[in-house]
């Protein structure tokens, strides 16, 4: 029994939700980092407002990635958790705008991902038990299109409406200027109604035929899922007391050398997975077949060997491109438009133009998105992504060289390529390896080599740019160029035994 192929029109449909997804998401990475200056943030402070996004989705995608599996009903698998998460998302994107305060901005940024973690997590679960193997990469390809569209348009928002239809871009100060408002109040209608689309137009297996698809491949292929002995209850205590004291050690050692406090995040993540692997441990002492965290955290810690290695490479690309969305604005105004003052016009000019920019990227990463099966088809995901990769690097560091504005474009070109990679050609790899009746759960864990580099970017990134830079935010971008270099050379040491390219060539 195998999947059947899907049309080009059904694989149009299960992804169209993203689009919406993407429209919030996009105008939360563009315009949130403004929200928060204009009610009073500097710029050393913005990285761990941001803080919020990354903890949300280390917490949220694993869970939501375990009920999905679970969950069976006449609504569908995934479908009724697009559902809820559209509809937060929605009611999140009307209130932030209107933020009287700065830490009422950064709760509802909070509530914002969480919603958005809702419907994003089971998404990508959605096209790997939806495609056969030969279709996935294309799956993710057309997911990565449309979130490329939608961010396109919900980047540039707030420049068209300003400079075709006249919507003011300033305010007094403290206030969010209008055409900020009017793009958030547009991106929960079309967020709500592109989720909708994909929930009204799109099927999906029973756990049965899934279970049945995946004795097939093990048969035919060789490839199946082995299951491995659960983890007992010592092993939990002894991993439990390992990161515990990790914890520990890098608290000493922030509090001994009078080290950045942010630096106290990382310390507490470390504490808080020591403690629940060692709840987790007590709980199996007592429960020879439990449930819940301790079932997540057992599959965390028997991850498939390709999932590790992706690691890897998620860490450097998801350190390089946070840095891209929390700090371009600051660093294109200081850098190019020489001015740090965000009551300004100029400033209001550049961060507008960032906008503009994000489009470009966002635009390009849609084109890649049809590029990237067929270049990989040539030379394999591997390589394909590795060239991204190299691509991104080397254009993050360019921004260092260029004062005039509209040259920046070309590095967000290669930005854009690079971003089509990072959203399909890890996932297209990582879905050969995993089992179907865990697809959910291993989706929202591997979520967490995209939120570390995230909370360890918001940890650090306020103090190298302070204390180390001197306050020139384009060093950062320039380090994000090194991560995005590390991780294409991290690609090699990938193991893709499901690269059907490379498997149909020998």
């Amino acid at each position: 029994m195998k999947k059947r192929h899907l049309s080009f029109w059904e694989i149009w449909n299960m992804s169209f939700g993203f689009l919406g997804i993407q429209f919030g998401f996009a105008l939360q990475n563009a315009n949130v980092s403004r929200i928060f200056e204009t009610l009073g943030a500097t710029v050393d402070k913005i990285p761990i407002l941001w803080i919020a996004a990354p903890l949300t989705g280390l917490i949220v995608q694993p869970i939501i990635g375990h009920l999905s599996d679970k969950t069976w009903n006449r609504f569908g698998r995934r479908r009724p958790y697009f559902t809820i998460g559209a509809i937060f998302t929605t009611l999140a994107l009307f209130i932030m705008p209107n933020s009287p305060a700065l830490w009422i901005a950064a709760g509802m940024l909070w509530i914002m991902d969480a919603s958005i973690n809702i419907s994003m997590e089971p998404f990508r679960a959605f096209v790997g038990d939806n495609l056969p193997t030969e279709q996935r990469t294309m799956g993710f390809a057309m997911q990565s299109f449309f979130i490329g569209v939608g961010a396109v348009v919900a980047s540039a928002l707030p420049y068209m409406l300003t400079n075709w239809f006249g919507v003011s871009n300033t305010a007094p100060e403290g206030i969010i200027p209008q055409s900020v408002k009017l793009s958030f109040y547009i991106g929960g209608v079309v967020l709500l109604s592109a989720v909708l689309y994909t929930v009204f137009t799109s099927k999906e297996y029973s756990p049965e035929e899934l279970a049945a698809f995946e004795e097939e491949k093990a048969q035919t292929t060789g490839l199946g899922y082995e299951l491995r002995t659960p983890v007992t209850s010592s092993q939990f205590i002894k991993n439990g007391i390992t990161w515990a004291v990790a914890g520990l050690v890098v608290t000493a050692v922030v509090i001994f050398f009078s080290l950045n406090e942010q630096l106290y995040i990382v310390s507490g993540l470390l504490l808080a997975f020591g403690l629940i692997l060692l709840i987790s441990g007590f709980i199996s002492k007592n429960n020879p077949n439990p449930k819940g965290i301790t079932e997540i955290m057992n599959d965390l810690l028997h991850m498939p060997k390709t999932m590790g290695q992706l690691a890897i490479v998620q860490f450097f690309s998801w350190f390089a491109f946070y840095t891209l969305w929390i700090y371009t604005v600051p660093a294109v105004t200081q850098h190019v438009y020489g001015t740090i003052d965000p009551k300004s016009e100029i400033y209001g000019e550049g961060a507008n133009w960032v906008g503009v920019l994000f489009g470009v990227y966002n635009a390009v990463s849609a084109v890649s998105a049809f590029l990237l099966p067929l270049l990989a088809k040539q030379i394999g995901r591997k390589a394909t992504h590795a060239l991204s990769l190299a691509v991104g690097g080397i254009s993050f560091i360019s921004f260092f060289f260029i004062k005039d504005p509209m040259l920046l474009i070309l590095p967000m070109v290669g930005i854009g390529f690079t971003w089509g990679s990072v959203l399909s050609m890890p996932y297209a790899i990582l879905t050969g390896a995993l089992p179907a009746s865990k697809m959910g759960t291993y989706m929202g864990i591997f979520n967490f080599f995209i939120v570390i580099p995230q909370i360890l970017a918001a940890s650090i990134l306020g103090f190298v740019t302070k204390d180390i830079f001197g306050g020139q935010v384009i060093y950062a971008m320039i380090l994000a160029g090194f991560s995005l270099l590390l991780g294409a050379f991290a690609v090699f040491f990938v193991r893709d035994r499901d690269d059907v390219y490379k498997l149909k060539k020998s």
